[in-house]
């Protein structure tokens, strides 16, 4: 439940539930009362019938001395009294009146006339007026009247109960409302302030797996997506950090060699000892050299470019059968200077969005891993087909069916080389930056990020690459690119 839903409701309960309570115990209480008021007033009216008989006595109706009213006085208590009137209203006796009292007061014929024969009750006493007859005439009327002492403390007491019962009541919701607070709102903001800090201080924190569903479920869930994402921005920035500290330390490596060899050539031709033969060999060393360390310069300003997301892809429509052919061809010669042999085949149509100077980097670099690993006397094939075209025929057989289930609706070009496979272990890191064979390391054609730059480049075309390498056959480089559509 929603916290604004839950507290509109937890409101709504504080407000009606004290009401609600109160009203059932007036309700109770008051049936209460109304059952002892009906039995009280059954024992009044025992007692008031009791009493009738001897008030009922003409004789006191008269003029008597205080003396003769005795009787009537011990019939009455601090709870009852009794008053005695003539006919024509003059007071005879008072049970509450001292003798010196009596026959001062005359009540109204009207008055003591009115509501005869009654129980007349109110908040502290029960009364009741009849009249008494001699010979079919009035001569005169009693009036008793009872007090409610045991009603009124029984009202003052069950006040108390009431107020005593009421404060329970309300104490109880208040600390239920109080508990029910710090479940939904104080203990998860304690507990979501204390993983802050605690991530704040860098120690490590657990994902919830159990969220409540209100806004602080939604407000822990998003700090947790918060947390997984700076994680993973911090576990980015150290392995980018670490990458670069295995690129320099690779740098160094790979440079060593080259400048060594172009140290020691440089001085050996400074010496003059060398024959004019010897000269132009390490001439032509020394060029290789520097061309080595050249591309290898051009491939970390290229692999920092990709990286940094710093490079501006220009991309162009192209005719696929055009663009492939042209993508393809250019590398005979270099195979023909090995004495490696070579198949080129491509049956490529549609249009394809590329950046055309980048995609042949890509393949020249696949192209120049595959002459640099493959020995004279064996084969290279270079080829690529639409997704509407079979396989080449040359494909190797434990490669080929993965290979098509891999390329499905796109189009793929394809550097196969026969040579030793390269280890399962090499191939789960080969796209890494300078990630080479240690006996290719430093001796030239590779600086280890040209895999690593094909699969950015890739990447940016919304395509992909992959190698596979079996023992036996050789390593397949394929790269996959969805055709254009209209």
């Amino acid at each position: 439940m929603k916290i604004r839903s839950w507290l509109m409701i937890s409101y709504f309960l504080v407000m009606v539930l004290p009401i609600a309570a109160l009203y059932g115990i007036y309700v109770s209480l008051t049936n209460y009362d109304q059952k002892q008021s009906f039995m009280e007033y059954v024992e009044v009216s025992q007692l008031f019938s009791q009493l009738a008989p001897q008030l009922a006595e003409a004789s006191l109706y008269q003029t008597n001395p205080r003396a003769d009213y005795e009787p009537v006085n011990q019939l009455t208590d601090e709870s009852l009294r009794v008053t005695l009137y003539r006919h024509d209203g003059l007071k005879l006796y008072s049970s509450l009146e001292t003798p010196e009292q009596s026959y001062f007061y005359s009540a109204e014929p009207d008055q003591l006339y009115q509501g005869l024969n009654e129980i007349q009750m109110n908040h502290r006493t029960y009364s009741l007026k009849k009249p008494v007859f001699q010979d079919g005439s009035v001569v005169g009327i009693y009036e008793i009247v009872k007090g409610r002492e045991e009603w009124l403390q029984g009202v003052n007491e069950r006040t108390s109960t009431l107020f005593i019962i009421f404060s329970g009541i309300f104490l109880v919701i208040y600390v239920v409302v109080i508990i029910l607070l710090h479940r939904k709102l104080n203990r998860p903001l304690e507990k979501l302030r204390l993983k802050m800090d605690a991530f704040a201080q860098g120690h490590p924190v657990e994902t919830e797996t159990k969220r409540s569903g209100d806004e602080i479920g939604e407000l822990m869930g998003h700090f947790d997506e918060m947390r997984l994402q700076i994680d993973s921005a911090r576990k980015e920035l150290l392995k980018q950090q670490q990458e670069k500290e295995f690129i320099v330390a690779s740098l160094s490596h790979d440079l060593k060699t080259p400048l060594t060899v172009i140290q020691a050539y440089t001085e050996a031709l400074n010496g003059g000892k060398l024959s004019l033969e010897e000269r132009r060999e390490y001439k032509a060393v020394l060029f290789e050299k520097l061309h080595y360390m050249k591309q290898m310069l051009d491939d970390l300003v290229m692999y920092n470019a990709l990286s940094s997301a710093r490079l501006n892809m220009e991309f162009v429509q192209v005719d696929g059968e055009e663009f492939f052919d042209m993508l393809l061809s250019g590398y005979e010669e270099a195979a023909s200077a090995k004495g490696i042999g070579l198949t080129v085949e491509q049956a490529v149509s549609g249009t394809y969005s590329v950046d055309v100077k980048q995609m042949i980097r890509v393949a020249d670099n696949l192209a120049g891993n595959a002459l640099r690993h493959t020995d004279a006397g064996r084969m290279l094939w270079i080829g690529a087909a639409s997704e509407n075209q079979p396989l080449p025929e040359w494909i190797f057989p434990r490669i080929k069916e993965e290979l098509e289930l891999w390329r499905r609706n796109g189009t793929v070009f394809i550097f196969q080389n026969e040579g030793e496979a390269v280890p399962e272990a090499w191939l789960e890191r080969i796209f890494e930056p300078f990630v080479q064979g240690e006996d290719t390391r430093g001796k030239g054609g590779s600086s280890g990020l040209g895999l690593n730059i094909s699969k950015m480049i890739m990447e940016l075309h919304g395509g992909k690459i992959r190698i596979w390498s079996k023992k036996g056959y050789g390593t397949l480089a394929a790269c996959r690119l969805e055709e254009r559509k209209e």
